[in-house]
């Protein structure tokens, strides 16, 4: 094995085809993360078995994809096969996506009951008893999705937005704006005060994370009401 590099694996028309690959750049090709296949591969050869430094032949790579350019070859493989990933990287990377989608999950989705949104503590352990498998390679949104699904079935949970009007003095004015910006400011308008006055739509979970930073800018002073 080289160091440093992983295997990448790919079984096709009855036969493995493997490559060495440096496990990041692999890991941020396959995730999306990397755009270009450049520095991917640590060797450039294909293999029948890595680990023996068995070689695949030019004529069986021409059959399956049509070229035997091992770049090109070690592209389809990256993106279409398995990646060996090491079992700390594989536990660390599976427990950071994990804690992105839990989230997610709690700045986007609420109890329709109560309007307020789930604590991260709680939708991890219901992700827990749902039994719900996190996807190293599948989006962190997409995941989000398919996890709010699963948890219906013991949580009252929706995705919801929440429209909310806010009027801030003029002495905030300047800086509220940024903020509101970054919480889906819709329109906004300066009254003869100089007053700013804005509809923002973002989602419900993020509410208390907006009215604290208003009210940390304000002093307490903005007024707001939900539409």
């Amino acid at each position: 094995m080289l160091e440093g590099s992983i295997i990448a694996r790919l079984e096709r028309g009855g036969e493995k085809f493997e490559v060495f690959v440096d496990e990041d750049k692999a890991y941020n090709f396959k995730s999306g993360f990397k755009k270009d296949f450049s520095n991917v591969l640590s060797v450039d050869e294909i293999f029948k078995d890595a680990k023996k430094g068995d070689r695949q032949s030019e004529a069986e790579l021409k059959k399956v994809f049509g070229t035997s350019d091992p770049v090109k070859v070690g592209e389809i493989i990256v993106k279409e096969g398995e990646l060996q990933l090491t079992t700390e990287r594989r536990r660390k990377l599976l427990e950071e996506k994990k804690a992105k989608i839990v989230s997610l999950i709690s700045r986007n989705c609420v109890d329709p009951h109560t309007k307020a949104p789930h604590p991260p503590q709680r939708i991890e352990s219901a992700l827990d008893e749902v039994k719900f498998k996190v996807d190293l390679f599948k989006s962190v949104d997409k995941q989000m999705e398919e996890a709010v699904e699963k948890l219906r079935e013991i949580l009252p949970i929706k995705i919801e937005n929440i429209k909310i009007a806010v009027k801030v003095d003029s002495q905030f004015a300047g800086k509220a704006f940024g903020i509101l910006k970054e919480f889906g400011l819709e329109k906004s308008e300066y009254g003869s005060d100089g007053s700013l006055i804005g509809v923002c739509v973002f989602p419900a979970g993020l509410q208390d994370d907006f009215y604290n930073k208003m009210n940390k800018l304000t002093g307490g002073s903005v007024q707001t009401k939900v539409l």
